[in-house]
């Protein structure tokens, strides 16, 4: 019977990965992870250098990622019928495999897709680990909350108008997806008058970061890893002046 361990590779950075997951990846022989068809993929990327000479990789190929509307049927049966056949076909592995997560598995993870459908028929265990968005409001030098500031983290992939109303509710956000959503999001910030505290973030903790006032950003520059911050300003300690 096979053990699926899931190693939270955190945020990017492999020495923000944990003692645990380190120990989990060095020691597999059997890993698997999910990618783009034709990509190397960003969990593969992070663990480069760390395998065992003798590990079989199992390259987990999204059967589309944006090529087809992700609130569409057709993408909810592909994306349903993908993690089915990879559930099984784990579940019928000899031993232990480690499946990579970027982030934490449990915060938006893909793996979570595949431990609905194997919990209770093999052994699961998951590693949690620092979520990429951790790494990026650290980039950013700022604290994200203050006393009692309430933080909301939001998907770009929302409409437009639910985003201006959770912009306008909550102290502190976080807006993952951004993608080619990032002019809706910019459009939503900006009438939910939170436009000018917001921070772009790219690729956080990474070769290549990038740490931008999202005002500064040109419209039609829109990365694919990148993380959209607006920080809280909640009550402090401090003796006035």
């Amino acid at each position: 019977m096979a053990h699926i361990i899931c190693a939270g590779l955190g945020p990017g950075d492999p020495d923000l990965m944990s003692v645990r997951s380190d120990r989990a990846v060095r020691n597999a022989r059997l890993v698997a992870y999910f990618r783009k068809k034709g990509r190397k993929g960003q969990a593969r990327a992070l663990v480069e250098g760390m395998l065992h000479p003798e590990a079989i990789e199992l390259a987990m190929e999204y059967p589309f990622t944006t090529e087809v509307p992700f609130d569409s049927p057709a993408y909810n049966l592909g994306m349903a019928r993908f993690y089915d056949d990879w559930a099984m076909k784990l579940a019928a592995m000899p031993g232990e495999v480690v499946v990579l997560c970027e982030g934490d598995p449990f915060f938006y993870g893909s793996f979570m897709h595949l431990y609905t459908r194997l919990r209770g028929k093999v052994p699961v265990t998951v590693v949690p680990g620092i979520t990429g968005m951790q790494g990026c409001w650290h980039a950013t030098g700022e604290p994200i909350t203050w006393g009692d500031d309430v933080m909301s983290v939001l998907m770009g992939t929302l409409p437009e108008e639910d985003l201006v109303t959770r912009m306008q509710a909550a102290d502190a956000l976080v807006v993952m997806k951004t993608g080619r959503n990032l002019p809706k999001v910019r459009r939503a910030l900006g009438r939910a008058g939170r436009l000018d505290q917001a921070w772009l973030v790219e690729r956080g903790t990474m070769a290549g970061e990038r740490v931008a006032r999202l005002v500064d950003v040109a419209d039609d520059d829109i990365p694919y890893f990148a993380i959209v911050l607006v920080h809280g300003h909640g009550r402090r300690p401090e003796v006035p002046e």
